[in-house]
């Protein structure tokens, strides 16, 4: 008879609570435009946008290192996704 397979564990996310100063009407904003009920449902769906444009971005630039997509236009050459950099507060 066949050992049966362990089980994997899914691992629950690290949880920390955060105290941050937040600009009001960004928040309010981002939880309308998430579709969000709370400020911590806002934050956790903005990061996980973030983190996933930060996966197509580094998807798009290995396309492209290897040698990206036809140019169906014929003259046009695809250009670098890049990730936009922003300024920390000094």
């Amino acid at each position: 008879m066949a050992d049966k397979p362990k089980a994997r564990r899914v691992a629950e996310p690290a949880v920390a609570r955060k105290n941050m100063d937040m600009d009001v009407n960004k928040l309010d904003t981002a939880r309308r435009i998430l579709g969000a009920r709370t400020d911590t449902e806002a934050v956790d769906r903005a990061l996980d946008y973030v983190i996933s444009e930060n996966r197509e971005i580094t998807a798009l630039d290995r396309l492209y290192e290897l040698g990206g997509l036809a140019d169906v236009y014929g003259s046009v050459e695809p250009p670098r996704a890049t990730r936009r950099k922003t300024k920390r507060p000094s």
